[in-house]
């Protein structure tokens, strides 16, 4: 009988043993996978917070297509007189160093309808007025508008000279409309004769008297 009690008592130990590793084994694995868990949470916000931040950046730095701000002439005209915009087109005319772009060795007769669609900037090389937001076409605007006038003929320059776009060209036509008539822009009338026979009719000749 005491063989066999002893047998029985190492299957016992043993089989304790097993029980013990086992539930160390599944307290482990428990753990493992508690810190994988963690450690994903911790990525995940992680990754969460570099998207706000990205997207806040991406918000936060403005759109230079957009073209829906107004931007009031008293700017335009401060504009004109800044250093900024001395740096950018120097001595000569906003449109001087402009060239567009067009398909074949000849350009079209007529620029673009327009440039600005939606309030955005449809075109990858939009019009000299078009592509500066603070480039603001008014008749007090008169620094601006003049450069758009011959000096010789006192015109109005072509929109296949200047490159304006076919709205920005109409309305720096009322731009100027409006400045010769509210007498902040000079211009030359030529000179009529006038037949005042058709308004007085005949002068009467006196008679002599014999």
């Amino acid at each position: 009988m005491l063989p066999m009690a002893r047998s029985i008592l190492n299957g016992l130990v043993q089989i304790t043993r097993s029980s013990r590793g086992a539930a160390f084994h599944t307290s482990s694995l428990m753990g493992c996978k508690a810190a994988d868990t963690e450690s994903n949470n911790t990525g995940d916000n992680a990754d969460t917070d570099a998207d706000a931040t990205e997207s806040s950046t991406q918000s936060s730095v403005p759109d230079v297509n957009d073209r829906t701000k107004v931007i009031p002439v008293e700017s335009s005209i401060r504009y004109l007189k800044s250093a900024a915009y001395k740096q950018t087109y120097g001595d000569g005319f906003v449109w001087s160093q402009y060239r567009r772009n067009h398909k074949g060795m000849y350009a079209p007769r007529k620029t673009r309808k327009t440039c600005i669609r939606q309030g955005k900037i449809s075109t990858g090389n939009p019009c000299p007025i078009c592509r500066d937001e603070y480039l603001v076409l008014d008749h007090r605007n008169t620094e601006l508008i003049d450069q758009f006038i011959s000096p010789h003929s006192g015109e109005v320059l072509s929109y296949s000279k200047t490159g304006l776009c076919q709205k920005s060209h109409l309305r720096l036509l009322v731009a100027v409309q409006r400045a010769r008539d509210y007498g902040l822009l000079t211009y030359d009338v030529p000179f009529r004769e006038y037949d005042y026979s058709e308004y007085y009719g005949q002068p009467k000749q006196k008679q002599q008297k014999s």
